[in-house]
């Protein structure tokens, strides 16, 4: 507004302000208000000297080997949620009384996917740290995991990990190792998990394992909005265990692994 009024009452001087009409009077009252509310000079010239001193921010320098790894796992979290997203022909696998409902779905050129849909009373940043910040501590709560090590660290939203799933009783796959790419996509109110196999020459299939694959895969987090403590809880899982294992113990298996997991997550949670 103070430009605006300058040019109103410019030419006006002070010899002349006693004769001023009403308008230029008031103009005049108007740019004194602006002026007694403006910062003294020496805090203007001093919050412009901060600005002029402060280091520039510079965009942090991705590599070569970085980028392919975040491409890689957005494009794996795309395809998982648009496999998800197609609530076509999905079968009713087990419906568990807790509320964990499992359902499958045969897709060309993926083969057979499993989706475990249920609520969890954790907040979305409770997920967050648990699945994606401290992957590394998973197998301390759940013991259908012998190991986890981030292998890469691609930004803040994208690691390389090798996995390892343990030897447990009643586990119908056995013993495979896996190198994920996993990346993490989080907003107000939903968090997006996703992932998919990757091959790296310095880290070739273990003496001892058997490399499956897994991916696109992912987990959504949505908070619920009548209980921000709540959220539901929809993962995708598709997997190829590899070896000789026929499909009837693998279909077997995969679903049950995913109550497994759940059921250690919700005994995790209790904890907190």
């Amino acid at each position: 507004m103070l430009p605006a009024v300058v040019k109103l009452c410019c030419g006006i001087s002070y010899p002349h302000l006693r004769s001023m009409s009403g308008l230029q009077r008031t103009a005049v009252a108007v740019i004194s208000k602006e002026i007694t509310q403006m910062k003294p000079w020496a805090q203007i010239k001093h919050h412009i000297g901060k600005l002029l001193l402060a280091e520039p921010k510079t965009e942090v320098a991705v590599s070569e080997d970085q980028l392919f790894y975040i491409q890689h796992g957005k494009e794996a979290l795309r395809k998982a949620v648009s496999m998800l997203e197609d609530r076509e022909g999905w079968k009713l696998e087990i419906q568990e009384n807790n509320g964990d409902v499992i359902c499958s779905k045969v897709i060309p050129g993926a083969g057979k996917v499993f989706r475990l849909e249920t609520v969890l009373e954790a907040s979305l940043d409770d997920l967050y740290d648990l699945l994606f910040v401290r992957v590394e501590n998973i197998s301390e709560w759940n013991p259908s995991v012998q190991r986890i090590k981030v292998l890469k660290q691609a930004g803040p939203e994208t690691v390389v990990t090798h996995e390892v799933s343990a030897e447990t009783a009643g586990n119908l796959i056995g013993q495979r190792d896996f190198v994920s790419v996993r990346h993490s996509c989080k907003e107000k109110s939903c968090l997006y998990l996703g992932g998919a196999a990757i091959q790296l020459e310095s880290f070739p299939p273990q003496a001892g394992f058997v490399r499956a694959e897994d991916g696109p895969t992912c987990i959504v987090i949505k908070a619920l909005d009548e209980d921000s403590t709540k959220s539901s809880f929809t993962w995708l899982l598709k997997m190829d265990v590899k070896g000789w294992l026929p499909k009837s113990i693998v279909n077997q298996g995969l679903p049950r692994a995913q109550l497994d997991f759940t059921r250690h997550l919700r005994k995790r949670l209790s904890l907190r």
